[in-house]
C-alpha cells in the first residue's frame, strides 16, 4: 500500500471517528434533554401532589378548629345552665321542708288559741304533745334523726363537751352523763354535734 493510499485511509478513518463522536454527542444531548424533560415532569407531579396534600391538611385543620369552637361553646352553655340550676336549687332547697312544716305551724296556731280559751290543763298538754309529735314525725320523714348520746363513750367526732363532772359510777367514766343539747343527723350526715356533760 502506497503512502497516498495510507493517507486516504487515515483521513477516512478520522472522518468516521469524528462522525461517530458527533452521533454520540447528539445522542447524549438528546438523552440529556429527554432526561431534563422527564425530571421537570416528575417535579411538576410532585409539586401538584404536595399542593393537594397541603390543601387537604388545611381543610382538616379548619374542620378540627370548627369542632373545637363548637365544643367550647357547648361546654360554656352547659356550665352556665348548670350554674343557673344550682342557684335555683340552693334558693328552693328548703321549699319542700317548709311546705311540710306548714301543717305543724297551723296546728301550733290552733294550740295557741286553745291555750288562751281553755282552762283544762290536761287538754292543753295533750294538744302540745300532739303538735310536738307531728313536728318530730315530719322532720323524721325528711331524713332527720336524733343522736343517741346518753351513757355512750365520749366521741369528739359526735360530741362537744360543755363540762366534766365526777362520774357517779366507775363504769360511767369517760361517758356522756347528760345532754345539754341534742345532736342530729340528716340522712346519716351530722348536722349538729351534741353538747354534753362528760363523767371523769
Amino acid at each position: 500500500m502506497s503512502n497516498k493510499d495510507q493517507k486516504l485511509q487515515n483521513e477516512a478513518q478520522s472522518k468516521d471517528e469524528t462522525n461517530q463522536q458527533n452521533i454520540e454527542d447528539a445522542a447524549m444531548s438528546f438523552n440529556s434533554d429527554d432526561s431534563l424533560a422527564g425530571t421537570t415532569h416528575l417535579n411538576d407531579e410532585m409539586a401538584t401532589e404536595e399542593d393537594d396534600r397541603v390543601r387537604q391538611l388545611e381543610h382538616e385543620l379548619k374542620e378540627s378548629n370548627d369542632k373545637y369552637v363548637r365544643l367550647v361553646a357547648e361546654f360554656d352553655n352547659f356550665r352556665k345552665r348548670n350554674a343557673k340550676e344550682r342557684i335555683e336549687l340552693i334558693k328552693n332547697a328548703g321549699e319542700d321542708v317548709i311546705k311540710a312544716l306548714l301543717d305543724v305551724l297551723d296546728d301550733s296556731e290552733r294550740a295557741m288559741k286553745q291555750m288562751e280559751t281553755s282552762e283544762d290543763l290536761n287538754q292543753i298538754k295533750e294538744g302540745i304533745y300532739l303538735v310536738f309529735n307531728k313536728l318530730k314525725n315530719t322532720l323524721q320523714q325528711k331524713g332527720l334523726k336524733a343522736m343517741e348520746s346518753r351513757e355512750q363513750e365520749f366521741d369528739t367526732e359526735l360530741h362537744e363537751a360543755i363540762t366534766e363532772i365526777p362520774a357517779p359510777a366507775e363504769a360511767l367514766k369517760g361517758k356522756v352523763l347528760d345532754e345539754v343539747q341534742k345532736g342530729y343527723y340528716l340522712n346519716d350526715k351530722i348536722i349538729r354535734h351534741a353538747k354534753v356533760v362528760v363523767g371523769k
